[in-house]
């Protein structure tokens, strides 16, 4: 074990910075490997500002406000999520993750049948699902059913009314949030979920609705015939 005794502080930065590379390379979740990473760049550029090492010394300047950045966003992102989930189902944010886009009256942002591949975030203006003729209001999420529909097939017609914008996010994206935060996934099944009972009350009321004109006619037959 004589290595040990010829071993210099320099030595133990570089291979600290070795083991916490490897160490970040074997993490499954985003947290973690933020936080590792961060790790590696600070050893990483101490022992590179020692050796001046300029090329590491610029590569490991640049990652590290890169991952403390990162690790923020979702740190973030988590907690917004955690007080969303307690609360009412807006999903503002949601909002530094999308792109902003205009839309023009009698715009079609997608049709039954279609292949999905986005969810938007109305911001302004009016749109309409026109299967089930329901206007959305402004601040809501639409489109997140083709992600969970066989094929990511669209189930309803969205058209604009009314001039506005709109944020998109791809389902890839929404991938990456749905298994890198457990939270995320909670929370967007409870999106569906509540969109999918609000359209099971609706179909009731319409059953209800048509079959109260044939219990009518019913009723006043059998008041005829007795």
């Amino acid at each position: 074990m004589a290595w040990l005794h010829s071993l210099t502080w320099i030595d133990a930065l570089a291979w600290l910075a070795a083991v916490l590379a490897i160490t970040g390379s074997a993490m499954r979740t985003i947290i973690p490997l933020r936080c590792i990473g961060i790790a590696t760049n600070a050893v990483s550029l101490t022992y590179a500002v020692t050796m001046r090492l300029y090329p590491s010394i610029t590569v490991n300047l640049i990652l590290l406000p890169l991952n403390a950045v990162r690790l923020y966003q979702m740190i973030r992102l988590i907690r917004q999520v955690k007080q969303a989930s307690k609360s009412d189902l807006s999903m503002e944010w949601l909002k530094p993750f999308m792109t902003r886009r205009k839309v023009k009256t009698g715009e079609v942002l997608f049709a039954k049948g279609d292949s999905a591949s986005c969810m938007f975030y109305t911001l302004s203006g009016r749109y309409r699902l026109k299967e089930l003729d329901i206007e959305l209001r402004q601040g809501q999420v639409v489109g997140e059913m083709g992600f969970l529909s066989p094929e990511n097939r669209r189930t309803q017609t969205l058209e604009c009314i009314e001039d506005g914008e709109v944020l998109n996010i791809t389902y890839d994206e929404v991938r990456q949030l749905y298994f890198q935060n457990p939270e995320f996934g909670f929370y967007l099944l409870r999106l569906t979920s509540e969109r999918m009972f609000k359209n099971m009350e609706r179909l009731e009321a319409e059953v209800v609705r048509l079959k109260a004109p044939a219990q009518e006619h019913d009723y006043i037959r059998q008041s005829i015939t007795a």
